[in-house]
């Protein structure tokens, strides 16, 4: 059975390599795309997600307030948030890791990476 991962970022560019370059090494995955956050968490409420790939830095919802209200909402739901600064302004991941966020990834990808890390969070 395939596993949903929602994958987020307010770049469409991100979004759609993550999407083409997961689907096509990880055949078990059916990823979905969202471009805000408010949409991702809409997406999440739904139930159905079992792994969740965030940007940390967007206009309507910055990563950690997104990792916070899908931490409420499902406790149990694995986050892995991306970023493509080496420097965390907002102390995004920081905060994030205090509450119990386990992985962050930088871009550019590694995606052979960032498929290992979504399998052992899905496990």
């Amino acid at each position: 059975m395939k596993k949903n991962i929602l994958v987020v970022d307010d770049e469409i560019s991100v979004t759609e390599l993550l999407r083409k370059e997961l689907a096509e090494y990880c055949k078990e995955l059916n990823v979905i795309c969202k471009n805000s956050g408010y949409q991702a968490l809409n997406r999440v409420m739904q139930g159905d997600i079992d792994l969740l790939l965030t940007d940390i830095a967007m206009p309507d919802m910055d990563g950690y307030e997104l990792y916070s209200r899908v931490s409420e909402y499902d406790p149990e739901l694995p986050v892995i948030m991306m970023t493509g600064f080496g420097y965390d302004p907002n102390h995004t991941v920081v905060k994030s890791k205090k509450h119990g966020l386990q992985d962050v990834v930088f871009k550019p990808f590694d995606i052979p990476k960032l498929i290992e890390k979504i399998k052992n969070r899905l496990e």
